[in-house]
């Protein structure tokens, strides 16, 4: 559990307190990131820095701040790393790099934790937007993953969250087709605090929509391969 300096102990297990304090409509946000063996060196270390602009650029938007919940899981080995969180509230971690890629399990595990979480919203009245899933990788699975894409589509058309995936030096673009609905996109170099950007901005503009409704988003230039 990540501390923050006011009310640490009373950070969510049961929801009721945090609610109380900030009834506003939620907008979960999942980060996925792939903290193998290969991502060892500068892709961790441009990755960690990534994380902290995300951090500042939604702790920056008020509304943001108070309506956007980071969760973050790794695979190799899969560790749920951060609970959810208000970006307010949120710390990022310094991930290190090791071990393989099981995208598949990783993947399975978020849709559990996004589930527990929409119906802790659920029990304390709360609205939520659409959640999204966002997936870095610069490899491929190394475990089964044909049932978490299957998931993942069962999911996207009851339109239960959105799912993205990223694809940095060295994925298996092949793969993300088929476990990802929309086009996988491939990271130029190692432009993760770019990427960040767009995300947190991204979660800016859904975050200041009204829950249910379309919201458009912009390109993802400056980062993405094309």
């Amino acid at each position: 559990m990540y501390s923050n300096d006011f009310d640490n102990l009373e950070q969510v297990p049961f929801g009721g307190v945090e609610f109380a304090d900030n009834p506003e409509p939620r907008c979960p946000c999942i980060l996925l990131l792939d903290t193998s063996g290969s991502m060892q060196g500068a892709p961790i270390q441009e990755l960690n820095n990534g994380l902290v602009t995300f951090k500042d650029e939604l702790f920056a938007d008020s509304l943001a701040a108070k309506r956007v919940e980071v969760s973050i899981i790794t695979f190799g080995p899969v560790e749920s790393v951060v609970e959810f969180q208000t970006a307010e509230n949120f710390y990022p971690p310094v991930l290190q790099a090791g071990g393989d890629t099981p995208m598949g399990a990783a993947i399975e595990i978020a849709l559990q934790s996004l589930e527990q979480r929409k119906n802790v919203y659920r029990s304390n009245g709360i609205s939520y937007f659409r959640p999204w899933i966002f997936l870095i990788t610069d490899g491929g699975p190394t475990d089964e993953w044909q049932r978490a894409a299957m998931l993942l589509r069962e999911g996207e058309q009851q339109k239960s969250f959105a799912f993205f995936a990223v694809g940095v030096e060295g994925a298996r673009m092949d793969i993300l087709r088929q476990i990802s609905v929309r086009e996988p996109i491939k990271l130029q170099g190692l432009k993760f605090r770019e990427l960040f950007q767009w995300l947190s901005s991204s979660m800016k503009s859904v975050s200041q929509s009204v829950p249910g409704t379309e919201v458009p988003l912009s390109p993802p230039s400056g980062w993405a391969s094309v």
